[in-house]
């Protein structure tokens, strides 16, 4: 991969950072923020400016915006971020989906949701380590081949000089010396990139993600949490992508420039209207047109969704099959034939949307 990446200029794959990310990107956020990024500039980014891309698609390009339209309906239980689960003689569960934002719109349950809550005994989230997240930061730093290049090269090593520039200017852009993280894997530096200041401003002071307000709540109200992975679990599904994968990713992170506002705008929309089917053909619309919009993203869905889908439920089995459990994971791991939604139905249960 010396002397640039071979890419295509598929930046839907790279908005998956934020779509499908763990609420481990959220704790090294916190940590990328607090070492590195000046104050002054975490100040300065209050304001989220997005823009709905749907919206724009329908005005520009309606023949494109019906095919979305078309492909979020053949997605199966894309519809709907909360679901009821039953099976004869068991008290019922509940299975809802998130967004690991601190944007208010995302915290508040629908009516349903809140309901089930107060019925519930149980609350599972992906990893209860966030309610410490500077302690499990730290544990991750224990590992360092999961956060940092170990064979003494830097990242540059992997990039062409026109990349090299470009990743010198985008970190700059947020306060961030490339000296200071030459040596970390991408997927860290993704981590910091991935989201819009806006996001990071209200992380760095204090507002807590939707998974963590959950976890928190569980606690004061005396519900048993339970963590399905750990954040290194969940940060080694990561590390066992493809470096050209992340490296794309990581450039091309910076190239959407403002207009990750967009994307993650829009993918609060979807979320509120229950439409989470229609999140990846979305992000494929970022594409241009005669590229390959599912190049990249198989790997990407197979480990970090359909892999980990798959451990989720054997993990939460035990807690199911006693009822009265409110489950709260990332909304991507809701929809599709390998989502939760199917497999749960699969192991015997009726799972029913709620609204």
């Amino acid at each position: 991969m010396r002397g640039g990446l071979a890419r295509s200029r598929n930046l839907g794959d790279v908005a998956l950072y934020l779509a499908a990310a763990f609420p481990l990107l959220l704790a090294l956020v916190l940590l990328l923020t607090l070492v590195l990024l000046s104050p002054a500039h975490a100040a300065d980014a209050q304001k989220c400016d997005g823009s709905n891309i749907l919206g724009s698609l329908q005005a520009s390009d309606p023949a494109r915006y019906e095919a979305v339209l078309d492909e979020g309906a053949g997605i199966v239980n894309g519809k709907g971020i909360f679901w009821k689960i039953e099976k004869p003689g068991l008290e019922p569960s509940w299975l809802m989906g998130t967004m690991h934002l601190t944007d208010p719109r995302v915290l508040s349950m629908p009516d349903a949701a809140r309901r089930a809550w107060t019925a519930s005994d149980t609350v599972i989230v992906e990893s209860d380590e966030i309610l410490d997240e500077k302690k499990a930061a730290a544990a991750l730093l224990a590992k360092p081949e999961l956060t940092m290049l170990l064979d003494g090269s830097t990242i540059t090593k992997f990039l062409s000089p026109q990349e090299t520039e470009q990743l010198e200017a985008g970190l700059k852009s947020r306060g961030i010396s490339l000296t200071l993280v030459s040596r970390m894997q991408p997927w860290m530096i993704s981590s910091f990139v991935s989201l819009p200041p806006c996001e990071i401003t209200r992380k760095t002071q204090g507002a807590a993600f939707l998974d963590k307000k959950i976890a928190e709540d569980a606690v004061a109200e005396g519900k048993h949490l339970v963590g399905l992975e750990t954040m290194a679990e969940q940060l080694a599904a990561m590390a066992a992508l493809p470096m050209e994968f992340h490296l794309k990713a990581l450039i091309d992170t910076l190239e959407l420039g403002d207009r990750m506002n967009d994307v993650v705008e829009t993918m609060i929309q979807l979320y509120l209207a229950g439409d989470i089917g229609l999140t990846m053909p979305m992000l494929k619309t970022l594409t241009p047109p005669g590229e390959d919009a599912d190049q990249g993203y198989a790997a990407f869905e197979q480990r970090i969704i359909i892999d980990r889908n798959k451990v989720m439920l054997g993990r939460s089995a035990p807690y199911f099959a006693k009822g009265k459990t409110f489950m709260a994971v990332g909304a991507l791991h809701l929809p599709g034939e390998d989502g939760l939604v199917a497999l749960l139905r699969k192991a015997g249960y009726t799972v029913t949307a709620e609204n």
